[in-house]
């Protein structure tokens, strides 16, 4: 997909995981323009009639009962963006700003907002242009809206603050220029239908996803490779055990490693032997990772609904003329998905060091004592698997829940909040640590197969284990070990492997 055409309120997983991993032109159909300027009609007309309506002609947050003349509307809008970029830490990455803007995007596009069309037009040509504003990280707690993140998208518009082009930052009034756009002036409402929603918070959990989604796909596939190099049991992926269970997600990881390990060599040979059963670490990986693939699905069903969705307030109703302050940017909804998907995620890694570990114990696996020959003057794998148990420790801390804290803001005007952006946010980093426990016991597994020969594995596995020996030697001796746990962890980090698996369980 090179080019998306969007339908406002109608995206795909597949179309945000695309956008996730590379840029894709923008156009917005033309069915969207009749709802957007029929809301913009809706606020003009508060203005013409000299209502008082939130949002549009009062003040925010505490302030909201404070009335603000005509003739310092522009400025009110105007003055609310500079305030609210107040963010602080890293800049976010491309991938997490593409994925950001897309979502500003379609919600304000959806005709809720009372934006104009142009405003909508200036973001997507932004966006075409591959200019990404500098958003810094932190600085939301996940509600009225992911406030500060949005505003230094936002203050771009306005000729201020910075942005991104092709990996330099630059002054907004230049990356303004590159995208062919001048400074705007913004019209009533316009200032806060840009800065309220879950947009910051629902790129980060989408991009929390695609990590998950990775880290699942590369376990089952480095699973399956340990499930051979340990001469372990076919027995407890037979689909009548997960049948009589009745969960769909744990049956279908049993058939994803059934379809790995067909026509193995190595299964077939050891099919008499006398061992009864496997550790838990091998024998329920589809109970496990089922588990965690319940989490997906389910966390997947409510970050595309909120990709979808219009969270900023109030909402404009043109066909009645309403408009309405609700909370639709709270975002416990997404907080608390995130919170599922990091212990989805630190369960794909705790496994996978268990396996690690079995594989260094001769005891267990049947393989040379920490999968090294001469052992003793070479300790090959031994600390390796304790790099696994550090990053899997790490991780048990980084899944302690978010969404049940939360700090009052605003003058406890603002008075429980979700931390949404955090509890996504956090994801990347669980991830990373998990690449890194799959990456170690990736060469784990390749190793204990390389002993095995002249046996073979699957046809699907051995392509699997080729990806790895195309860029790491099998392990003779002693060596600078950090490199090849590198080599490893990117062909991870950059979907290699979880593409080479060839599975599909998630849209």
């Amino acid at each position: 997909m090179d080019a998306l055409t969007l339908i406002p309120g109608t995206l795909t997983l597949q179309q945000l995981r695309t956008v996730f991993r590379h840029h894709v032109s923008l156009s917005l159909d033309d069915s969207a323009k009749e709802a957007i300027q029929a809301a913009e009609q809706t606020v003009l007309d508060v203005i013409n009639e000299s209502r008082t309506v939130y949002g549009i002609n009062t003040g925010f947050g505490l302030l909201a009962n404070t009335r603000i003349d005509v003739d310092e509307l522009e400025l009110l809008q105007r003055s609310i963006v500079l305030s609210h970029a107040a963010g602080t830490g890293d800049f976010m990455s491309e991938d997490t700003v593409r994925l950001l803007m897309l979502l500003k995007i379609n919600s304000l596009a959806r005709g809720y907002s009372g934006i104009r069309l142009s405003v909508v037009e200036a973001l997507i040509q932004l966006y075409n242009a591959e200019v990404y504003p500098a958003i810094p990280e932190k600085g939301s707690v996940g509600a009225s809206g992911d406030l500060a993140p949005l505003a230094h998208m936002s203050v771009v518009l306005l000729g201020e603050g910075e942005a991104f082009y092709r990996g330099e930052r630059i002054e907004a009034k230049q990356a303004l220029k590159i995208a062919g756009l001048e400074p705007i002036a913004l019209a009533p409402k316009e200032g806060l239908a840009l800065l309220n929603g879950t947009q910051a918070s629902t790129a980060f959990a989408l991009q929390g996803l695609f990590y998950t989604e990775n880290a699942l796909y590369s376990a089952i596939g480095i699973g399956a490779l340990t499930v051979d190099a340990a001469l372990g049991s076919r027995v407890p992926f037979d689909a009548r055990i997960h049948e009589v269970r009745g969960h769909k997600t744990q049956s279908d990881v049993a058939a994803a490693f059934r379809e790995l390990l067909a026509t193995s060599d190595i299964g077939n040979s050891h099919q008499g032997c006398e061992k009864v059963q496997d550790p838990y670490s091998l024998r329920c990986q589809p109970q496990v990772m089922g588990a965690c693939l319940q989490q997906m699905r389910f966390a997947t069903d409510i970050l595309v609904t909120e990709a979808n969705g219009v969270s900023d307030n109030p909402l404009v109703f043109a066909d009645t003329g309403d408009i309405l302050s609700g909370g639709n940017f709270h975002a416990e909804t997404v907080a608390m998905a995130a919170d599922m998907l990091a212990i989805a995620l630190s369960e794909i890694g705790a496994l996978s060091e268990r396996r690690m570990s079995l594989m260094i114990d001769t005891h267990l696996s049947g393989l040379p004592p920490f999968l090294v020959e001469n052992g003793g003057v070479n300790s090959g794998f031994m600390i390796a698997q304790v790099t696994c148990a550090a990053l899997a420790s790490e991780n048990k801390t980084l899944a302690h829940p978010a969404s049940i804290d939360s700090l009052p803001t605003s003058a406890n005007q603002e008075d429980h909040v979700s931390m949404a952006t955090f509890a996504a946010r956090r994801l990347r980093d669980i991830f990373d640590n998990v690449a890194g426990i799959l990456a170690i016991e990736w060469l784990a597994a390749c190793q204990g197969l390389d002993f095995r020969k002249p046996l073979q594995t699957s046809e699907r596995l051995q392509s699997l284990m080729q990806l790895l020996r195309n860029d790491v030697p099998f392990y003779d001796k002693d060596r600078y070990f950090a490199p090849d746990i590198e080599a490893a962890k990117q062909l991870i980090k950059r979907h290699d492997l979880m593409d080479t698996t060839q599975l599909q369980l998630l849209d």
